[in-house]
């Protein structure tokens, strides 16, 4: 869902799709079928691959109402079905729609333009707005929750875990003192007071770590990859291909652990310099290249906010594939 500037259609929720041009390169070459775009945003990536396959029928997917809305706008009549649901919940829709095969998939994860740009959203250090922070703002649990009640351990935790934050301790104190803090500026100032002087100068804004270490955990972000990733490759037709596009280091790490171990690749005997495991399940997938992909310098340089993005591609291996690998 990480986007970037706003291009014009629908001025609630529209971004610009990053590394379009890839994704459609490798997902236009699956089989006639469905395809899953798990993370639908504004219907960017959506629209640029039914404009390259125009014979695919396509599900998308978003627990942003304002998503959904911008989405079903963009993609009426373009043979398009799109639910408001997370990528957590992919099994369910597509058994309820009875699909039990789809020949594509794509996973944008992170937060999108619109939501970073909508104080009111509360996902902005730089916009004075409400801790919120939800992305389906039916859930309970908001930024609120965890800035004024979570302990100063396991806010401290989440900084670590989710924003690298070298400071997790000292912020997470500063924040525990200046409680009760009721906005997004308030919240900022005291990261900012938190951290050290010299500290302050490197890396960007001192408060983005912590906004979005606090994201992931409001969201449950990361520990919804990895399922969703397993049920969607075990879905997918032979042939098929699937792209996941992350912009954080913890998104990248699941992603290229589920994605290798279901290609066969075993880390820990290739480290040690070991044969894979004879009881390994048999690759399911193909790495497409083995490795990440970077945006252009060109598309950097547009957009700014497509520099963190990783992409990666996988091909569902054909049945004789399968059978071979047996």
């Amino acid at each position: 869902m990480s986007g970037g500037t706003p291009t014009a259609t629908d001025s609630r929720f529209v971004h610009h799709p990053v590394m379009v041009a890839e994704v459609v390169e490798h997902l236009s070459a699956v089989p006639s079928g469905v395809l899953l775009d798990a993370t639908v945003g504004g219907g960017g990536h959506a629209r640029a691959l039914l404009n390259a396959r125009p014979d695919l029928s396509l599900v998308g997917l978003d627990r942003d109402p304002s998503a959904v809305e911008a989405a079903s706008g963009a993609l009426a009549g373009r043979g398009a079905t799109i639910c408001r649901a997370s990528f957590a919940e992919l099994g369910d829709v597509l058994d309820s729609l009875g699909i039990s095969q789809v020949v594509g998939s794509l996973f944008d994860f992170g937060v999108s333009s619109p939501q970073l740009d909508k104080p009111e959203r509360g996902f902005s250090y730089r916009n004075e707005g409400p801790l919120d922070m939800r992305m389906d703002c039916r859930q309970r649990l908001s930024a609120d929750e965890v800035v004024n009640n979570w302990s100063t351990d396991d806010v401290a935790k989440i900084l670590r875990d989710y924003g690298d934050e070298r400071y997790a301790s000292r912020i997470a104190a500063a924040i525990a003192a200046a409680r009760p803090i009721a906005t997004t500026t308030a919240l900022a100032d005291v990261v900012r007071d938190a951290i050290p002087a010299p500290a302050r100068r490197r890396g960007g804004h001192p408060a983005k770590r912590t906004f979005q270490a606090i994201r992931i955990a409001v969201n449950d972000e990361l520990d919804q990859i990895e399922p969703a990733l397993e049920a969607v490759i075990d879905r997918m037709g032979p042939r098929g291909r699937g792209v996941v596009l992350s912009y954080h280091s913890g998104e990248d790490r699941i992603v290229k652990q589920v994605l290798r171990r279901r290609a066969g690749l075993n880390d820990e005997a290739r480290f040690r310099g070991l044969p894979q495991p004879a009881n390994q399940a048999p690759p399911a997938i193909d790495l497409v290249p083995r490795g990440s992909r970077r945006p252009s310098p060109v598309e950097m340089a547009d957009n700014p906010r497509a520099s963190s993005a990783r992409f990666r591609a996988f091909c569902r291996r054909g049945l004789d594939q399968m059978e071979g690998a047996v």
